[in-house]
């Protein structure tokens, strides 16, 4: 498993995030305080999600010899009233939101494409997102 190690200086948003060998930046944008010297922490969660549906759709069509041949994951993250989510089971204040779209191509039939859909909602990160999370914070 990755050792993920996050640094940033109380004087701003700004953060510099190693993953293993990795060097990544992790800020807000200029509207919201930032300096946007890179992605907001909302915008990584929407990159693990993505990344996860793309690497997970594509693994299962190989395994099934379909005919695919690139995935494309669109994101996208809001907050809105829960009385405007009927599926949802909270039914007051504001929910989080994220909206995916994905574009396969290759010459896949319908049947196919559906069941591309559906296993994209079985990647490891969605199920994680949608089953109870436990976080456990410690001081060092």
């Amino acid at each position: 498993m990755a050792s993920v190690v996050v640094r940033g200086a109380s004087s701003g948003f700004a953060q510099e995030v190693t993953v293993d060998r990795h060097r990544l930046a992790a800020d807000e944008p200029l509207a919201a305080g930032g300096t946007d010297t890179g992605p907001s922490p909302y915008d990584y969660l929407l990159i693990a999600l993505g990344s996860c549906k793309s690497m997970t759709v594509s693994m299962y069509a190989r395994r099934k010899q379909w005919p695919l041949t690139a995935v494309e994951v669109r994101l996208s993250h809001s907050k809105i009233h829960a009385t405007d989510c009927a599926e949802c089971e909270t039914r007051e204040g504001r929910i989080d939101r994220i909206d995916v779209e994905l574009a396969l191509s290759g010459t896949l039939d319908a049947e196919q494409r559906a069941r591309l859909l559906e296993i994209a909602d079985k990647c490891p990160v969605h199920r994680t997102l949608v089953s109870e999370i436990s976080i456990k914070s410690r001081l060092a």
